[in-house]
């Protein structure tokens, strides 16, 4: 079964990725162990984030890294056993975090922020998703005033200088757009250019089988027995071994699985997280919200559920489940948003892959031919996976790339 490109990876990225590259000429075959959008890609709060201007980096203020080392609070928990494991890479997340190199990152993210949504609206056109899709932007809560108005003057900054549309809503004009809202908010931030997705594994697998219509190959397979033999790579899947010139690594937090025994010594970590149903026993949100001094997001999903999904969690991988942070934030979030019972039977995992330069690993494996890697985009693989697939398939097609990708180079860490 030859092709000329495998794509390992069925979520955002994967998917965005093969069907850029099926646009472009190229006969592909999607691999992953299995369907279309139910890893990574399933459990994210739904977010195409076009307000993200500065990646999320360590923090840096005393207040905070006690608060911390303490590993009670709501938005970050620990696990000492896997501390060792991160201790390096935990150094050049924070030395990476500084003010200068923060920006830095920023301002390398920027072309792709800057064209998530418009990219991820052709692929939702084509594939006839808009039900799936909510262009009402989100809402970022405070319970502090401090903390309030410094958002707010940072807010001002991001309309001056890239012209989001923003609302700056005190406690009453934040509860007359969502009456949801009760007490403990002392005013909000409306971020209108972002949308937000109902579904966000439906999406993928909306955008899955365009790929599919358009004669695109989707097979289950081990994306980690992947072999390079004549100047072909080759990987066993259910029908079959797949030979093609040039693979693709979209494996998210399992892509070290195959570029480590490759040789490559790329800084990837998993940052878990996790989510949980509820019923609504209110009038529900209209959009999501970001309770963003207690680290987690509520979001409506089909079905007249609310999705909450927590913040960081550091553990090793395949240590069982601790959603201590859920426990801690489902009374705050009931008291002040109304949510119901739960839905889900079982808090649901996942696993965010991060760089410690907050910046994805785009292009071509220096030392392979025809391999590439796409992952690594922490906290915004659904926002960056259409805008990841097109500037992959420019690269990998000779096509000028829209934007500059030397500071998404897999060759950047030593």
């Amino acid at each position: 079964m030859d092709f000329d490109v495998i794509v390992l990876g069925a979520g955002i990225v994967g998917v965005s990725a093969a069907l850029h590259l099926q646009d472009r000429g190229r006969r592909v075959a999607l691999v992953d162990r299995r369907a279309p959008g139910e890893e990574t890609s399933f459990g994210n709060a739904g977010l195409i984030e076009r307000s993200s201007l500065v990646p999320y980096g360590f923090p840096r203020d005393v207040g905070t890294l006690v608060r911390y080392a303490r590993n009670r609070s709501t938005d970050l928990h620990w696990d000492y056993k896997a501390l060792p494991g991160y201790a390096t890479w935990l150094a050049r997340f924070w030395w990476e975090s500084a003010p200068e190199r923060l920006s830095a990152a920023a301002r390398d993210m920027l072309p792709l922020i800057a064209a998530s949504v418009s990219e991820h609206d052709k692929l939702i056109e084509r594939a006839a998703l808009t039900d799936l899709v909510q262009a009402r932007g989100w809402i970022e809560a405070f319970r502090t005033p401090k903390a309030f108005a410094r958002a707010a003057e940072e807010a001002d900054s991001a309309v001056r200088e890239h012209g989001l549309r923003v609302d700056v809503l005190d406690a009453p004009a934040l509860r007359a757009r969502e009456p949801a809202v009760g007490a403990g908010i002392v005013g909000a931030i409306h971020w209108a250019d972002p949308k937000s997705v109902r579904d966000p594994g439906a999406l993928v697998k909306g955008y899955a089988s365009l790929f599919e219509r358009a004669g695109g190959q989707i097979l289950l397979g081990d994306a980690t027995a992947l072999r390079m033999s004549d100047r072909a790579w080759g990987v066993r899947t259910e029908h079959g071994v797949l030979v093609a010139r040039e693979v693709v690594v979209a494996l998210g937090p399992w892509s070290d699985a195959v570029f480590e025994p490759l040789g490559y010594h790329i800084p990837l970590r998993a940052k878990r997280g996790y989510h949980m149903h509820y019923g609504n026993d209110g009038p529900g949100l209209s959009m999501p919200i970001v309770d963003s001094e207690l680290g987690y997001v509520l979001a409506p999903m089909r079905g007249d559920r609310l999705r909450l999904t927590t913040g960081v969690e550091i553990a090793k991988r395949g240590s069982p489940p601790t959603p201590i942070q859920l426990h801690r934030v489902e009374p705050l979030a009931r008291e002040t948003f109304g949510i119901g019972e739960r839905v889900d039977p079982e808090p649901w995992l996942g696993m965010r892959p991060c760089t410690p330069d907050m910046r994805p690993v785009i292009g071509r494996a220096p030392r392979h031919r025809g391999l590439w890697f796409a992952f690594g985009h922490n906290h915004h693989g659904l926002t960056l996976g259409p805008v990841t697939g097109r500037l992959l398939a420019e690269m990998m097609t000779g096509e000028q790339p829209f934007t500059d990708p030397a500071p998404y180079r897999p060759g950047r860490f030593r």
